[in-house]
């Protein structure tokens, strides 16, 4: 890894596009450019996420005084908040109609029974869009406007979507898949990253950012990432990531704060068996 990053380190200037168009094609994805990456917007995400990694280390540490027999109090379902502003017909959905569907695709049951990233309480957050009309609604000028909200319950690797009725505020229908393994999440990436730094697979990735900058990596806050999700092939990868799309298992592309990408590809991260492995690039 870290080999390959010296001959780019000092020539890549901030806001560069990383110039390994070779790589994208041997993986499968297209990196990530100047307009990914976007120094003020990601350093907020990220900064947000890393709070809910933290968030996810208390979470861990509760699970230890279960273990101990200290009462864990039961989850809370928060009160969904007031609709505020309303989209019409297939308008995009309005901030204030995400954050209600967020809060309405979240009942008691679901928020007891599943885990996020970081092993808290409650299914991992993914995706708010807009739902396609059924078929018989496509011309109807009063068709009902409905949210559909993605989440992945690492408790058992499922993705679970929820859709949510915009006006009568109820859960019209559940479904649960196994195997469906959508782009992850920033809070993802960011969880990711942080294993990557803690784990000894993680030298080449802290050697290059000393390199870089002259500091010590110590926290995911200190990069911008992205990642793509890392499927298993048969005989295709070491036996550890065998279950790479049963498992949500991620590849990173990481950069440094108005600096150059960092090539990590030579590692792959299973937060679902909380892994790190490296693999042939």
């Amino acid at each position: 890894m870290r080999n390959v990053v010296h001959r780019h380190l000092g020539k890549v200037v901030a806001g560069a596009a990383i110039a390994v168009a070779g790589t994208a094609v041997m993986i499968g994805i297209t990196l990530p450019g100047t307009a990914g990456a976007d120094e003020t917007g990601s350093t907020r995400t990220a900064g947000q996420t890393a709070g809910q990694a933290g968030q996810g280390q208390a979470g861990q540490a509760q699970g230890q005084g279960e273990s101990q027999g200290t009462a864990v109090p039961p989850g809370v379902v928060q009160q969904a908040p007031a609709e505020g502003e309303k989209g019409k017909g297939r308008d995009p959905l309005t901030d204030d109609e995400i954050a209600r569907v967020e809060q309405l695709a979240v009942n008691r049951q679901l928020l007891d029974t599943s885990e996020d990233v970081d092993g808290d309480r409650g299914p991992q957050r993914l995706t708010v869009d807009l739902a396609e009309p059924e078929a018989a609604e496509v011309d109807a000028p009063d068709a009902p406007r409905r949210a559909e909200v993605t989440f992945y319950d690492y408790r058992d690797d499922t993705l679970v979507t929820r859709t949510v009725d915009l006006d009568s505020g109820k859960v019209v229908d559940t479904a649960t898949q196994r195997g469906v393994q959508p782009p992850p999440a920033q809070a993802e990436n960011v969880e990711a990253v942080g294993m990557l730094i803690a784990d000894p697979l993680g030298a080449g990735l802290r050697a290059d950012y000393k390199d870089a900058t002259g500091k010590k990596l110590t926290s995911a806050e200190q990069l911008l990432v992205t990642g793509g999700i890392y499927r298993a092939t048969p005989g295709g990868q070491p036996a550890a990531l065998d279950r790479c799309g049963e498992h949500r298992c991620v590849r990173l592309f990481p950069k440094v704060k108005n600096g150059p990408w960092i090539d990590a590809r030579s590692v792959v991260i299973d937060l679902s068996a909380r892994k790190v492995v490296k693999i042939d690039s």
